[in-house]
């Protein structure tokens, strides 16, 4: 993709910069996304954030109990030493 020159501007007590909508397009970007920005190698980097972590690990374990299929794969197994462990 062809290079942009942008102007840093103020807003605020901060700065901003106006980024082209052909930019954002081509990062898959809109006006309801996030975005995450970062700084490699003195560059200023913006990126489409990714997928928070663990998302739907819940309603997956739902799925998962409700269909009975939950238990403990090793089974049960007790510590059968722990009354001689000194605390």
């Amino acid at each position: 993709m062809k290079k942009v020159a942008v102007t840093v501007r103020p807003i605020g007590n901060s700065r901003g910069i106006v980024i082209p909508k052909a930019l954002l397009a081509h990062l898959g970007l809109d006006e309801d996304s996030a975005a995450e920005l970062s700084i490699e190698d003195d560059a200023l980097v913006l990126r489409k954030a990714g997928a928070p972590v663990r998302v739907g690990w819940a309603k997956a374990a739902a799925q998962i109990a409700a269909a009975g299929d939950d238990a403990l794969v090793m089974g049960e197994f007790a510590n059968v030493d722990d009354g001689e462990l000194q605390w």
